[in-house]
């Protein structure tokens, strides 16, 4: 009963309430999600149906989509625009809408999230002028038009690779654009983007503190002597090649302090796609709170395929957010794995189904938007369940229309194929590869050569 679409209708109405926003006040709404719903229908123009009731037409924006980078596109696209002469004193909002999917055997990679930033002058999070962009052209984490199932094609160790590359080349040029040496020292907090998860996030920190300690003389002779066996075991050399300028405690100590507080709600939630950066923001902000005012904080935001961005927050002040997140946390249902994976299931058989109506046994908390219906041609509709606290301006109902529909249309959503997604049964979650997936052998001699190819198996990876 929830999709992309409802986590951003639900997040951005309460934003709207929190922050006693008229919806007039909104000039532009970026949206970033890789869980796309529709390949011409953007999910921003979802949301002008939180504004049309209330005659507010005139907002700029629309999606941004690059797996994980989507929700940083959206954000510097409304920064850019605040910035710019066009800016007409309005506020911006850049939302990260995202429902990760993984194959049966990899369920620890579900997760899902929403996050909304309001975008505009003297902001208690102020961006910082520098900020260093790393794009490339990768196959490491895809998802085809007309693939057959929701999960990505996904080659784990060189999407990891590819994630080491992207944060090495802007921490970097970064540190020389601003002047710092030590980026890790110079900042009193550091983010990162989720990847697979909190300890993906430590190799990571790893990586970093490699490029702002290196090594001395003594620590490269040490190595040297580890590496041709000498009093080498496997833990230390082990420590020693990932962490050659900064001793294993230190880097413990460190990770704790300026890495750890970011990780706690994802801890909690699990990988997040576009939102993930964002949620590991906001953990930041829930842990430190008031003692975060005057500190530095170090993003790096990172979308495989691929696009990263690394800029650097200034907190002159707190936001407004919901700082009880995790007594809502505390909140949800809580599911055997046997019936977490049923829901699993159940929510990727979905893809590329039409003719079903949402259905769930547990209560729908308030304050929310859920999904209802998926008809016959693909069209959704939502409602609003309310909450005696929370008074979110929105319409109960955002139905589908069958007025504009011709003859055939209608008679389509009538007779189409239905889908019912309760007969759907988990699936059997298989062993994860133990090996590189090989390339094709070439074919013998005289046989024909198929033109079907195998993609990567499913391996972890940053996303």
């Amino acid at each position: 009963d929830e999709d992309p679409v409802s986590f951003a209708l639900t997040a951005v109405a309460r934003l709207m309430w929190r922050n006693g926003l008229r919806h007039a006040d909104i000039g532009m709404i970026q949206v970033g999600t890789e869980s796309l719903l529709d390949r011409s229908k953007s999910i921003k123009s979802n949301l002008m149906a939180l504004f049309e009731e209330h005659g507010v037409t005139d907002i700029q924006g629309t999606d941004q989509y690059n797996a994980c980078y989507g929700g940083t596109a959206a954000l510097l696209n409304c920064l850019n625009w605040v910035e710019s002469a066009a800016w007409d004193g309005r506020w911006a909002l850049a939302v990260a809408t995202d429902i990760a999917d993984a194959p049966a055997q990899y369920r620890f990679m579900v997760g899902a999230a929403c996050t909304v930033m309001l975008v505009g002058p003297d902001a208690p999070l102020e961006l910082q002028r520098e900020r260093v962009s790393h794009i490339l052209d990768r196959w490491d984490f895809y998802k085809p038009v007309g693939w057959h199932e929701m999960a990505p094609i996904v080659d784990g160790p060189y999407s990891i690779d590819v994630y080491f590359s992207c944060l090495d080349s802007t921490q970097r040029q970064l540190g020389e654009r601003v002047g710092y040496a030590n980026m890790v020292e110079e900042h009193d907090f550091l983010v990162y983007h989720l990847g697979s998860g909190p300890k993906f996030v430590k190799h990571a920190f790893e990586r970093s503190c490699a490029l702002a300690y290196p090594p001395d003389e003594e620590s490269l002779a040490l190595e040297r002597a580890h590496q041709e066996g000498e009093h080498a075991t496997p833990r230390s050399s082990t420590s020693r090649r990932k962490y050659l300028g900064l001793r294993q405690t230190q880097q413990d100590r460190l990770f704790d302090e300026k890495v750890g507080p970011s990780l706690c709600l994802a801890t909690r939630i699990g990988p997040m796609h576009t939102a993930a950066a964002y949620t590991n923001l906001t953990s930041l902000l829930l842990e430190k709170r008031q003692s975060l005012v005057g500190k530095s904080i170090l993003l790096f935001s990172y979308g495989s395929g691929a696009a990263s961005t690394m800029y650097r927050l200034k907190a002159r002040g707190l936001p407004v957010t919901n700082w009880d997140k995790h007594a809502e946390l505390d909140g949800r249902t809580y599911h055997s794995a046997a019936a977490f994976d049923a829901l699993s299931e159940r929510y990727a058989s979905t893809w590329r189904k039409f003719g079903w109506t949402a259905a769930v046994e547990d209560e729908q908390p308030g304050g929310a938007y859920y999904l209802t219906e998926c008809d016959t041609l693909g069209r959704r509709a939502y409602r609003l369940v309310k909450h005696p606290d929370m008074h979110l301006q929105g319409p109960l109902s955002i139905a589908i229309e069958d007025s504009r529909l011709s003859k055939e249309e209608r008679a389509l959503t009538k007779e189409g194929p239905r889908f019912d997604w309760r007969r759907v049964k988990p699936a059997e979650a298989k062993p994860p590869p133990s090996k590189q997936p090989q390339p094709p052998k070439p074919p013998k001699e005289g046989k024909k050569q198929s033109s079907k190819q195998q993609p990567p198996k499913h391996k972890q990876a940053p996303a």
